[in-house]
């Protein structure tokens, strides 16, 4: 089962569009030193939608072996070509990843037969554990609690959901349907500052971007839960609120945890996308590095 604070890791590029293999394994072993449960390579903020397939097997075969079976690896495998997920989750196997993370097909809003399509086709041809991955603010479709008991009855490898909604009410719904027919269902929240929220609905913790920064807050946050400690959890839950303004400052905000990491780590690195070159003026670094200090 798959539980607690997991980091979608960004991706750090050189100033060519390869990756900063040096920095990005800076940021590995600071998180795994941190003490994160799991790292999702090439989720949303790790830019799988600017690397071609090549590209994300030459990066899932190096962070593999950065991590080195020292916590969970989780790959983020989503594409709209059905082909090459299924393909790249063989590969992410092959390379000992833990599971794999499928965001729903993108672009176009599709109804439940598609995406049950979709769905069924990769977990019939996939070894690995899957987890959906709910996100209809890039998607335009939202996987119902119903939706995902329904393929979670027909695929033993689907053991998890990643919900990326403004909303708790996603979360209670899987918890009640899902979790009353296969207890080990992992349940995490995309939204960093639903941590507490998810836990006491009956989920299973985060996959959060401000974990790339402040993972021992929301490690320290999650103990808390555990622990019962409501002095510990309230005061956590503060300092997750005044983070969250991280996301503001900038769009997209990818470019804003990157910054973020490259003043928590001290490091010298491009902050901005994969074959892109926008710099941040020094008013938004400087609103970042007040966030974060």
């Amino acid at each position: 089962m798959f539980k607690g604070i997991i980091t979608p890791m960004v991706t750090i590029f050189n100033d060519d569009g390869t990756v900063d293999t040096k920095n990005q394994s800076i940021l590995v072993e600071k998180l795994i030193s941190d003490g994160v449960d799991g790292i999702v390579a090439l989720g949303s903020v790790g830019e799988f939608f600017n690397l071609s397939l090549k590209e994300k097997k030459d990066y899932v075969k190096f962070i593999s072996e950065v991590v080195g079976g020292r916590v969970k690896l989780i790959v983020g495998t989503g594409s709209n070509d059905i082909k090459e997920v299924i393909e790249l989750n063989k590969y992410a196997k092959e390379c000992g990843a833990d599971a794999v993370l499928i965001i729903t097909p993108y672009f176009f809003s599709l109804n439940e037969e598609y995406v049950h399509e979709y769905y069924s086709t990769i977990a019939k041809n996939t070894k690995l554990p899957i987890l959906l991955y709910n996100f209809p603010a890039r998607t335009s479709t939202n996987l119902s609690p119903n939706f995902v008991l329904k393929l979670v009855t027909e695929f033993e490898n689907i053991v998890g959901i990643k919900d990326t909604t403004d909303s708790i009410s996603n979360v209670r719904g899987y918890v009640q349907k899902v979790k009353s027919y296969k207890k080990d269902f992992s349940i995490f929240s995309g939204f960093d500052e639903y941590l507490i929220p998810n836990l006491n609905c009956g989920g299973d913790g985060i996959i959060g971007g401000l974990t790339n920064i402040k993972a021992n807050l929301f490690i320290d946050t999650y103990k808390a839960f555990l622990n019962n400690d409501l002095d510990k959890i309230s005061n956590y839950q503060k300092k997750i609120n005044g983070l969250m303004e991280l996301y503001n400052q900038v769009d997209p905000f990818i470019v804003a945890l990157k910054e973020a990491v490259r003043i928590s780590l001290g490091l010298n690195i491009n902050v901005s996308l994969k074959n892109y070159n926008v710099k941040l003026d020094e008013k938004i670094k400087g609103k970042i590095k007040e966030l974060i200090i």
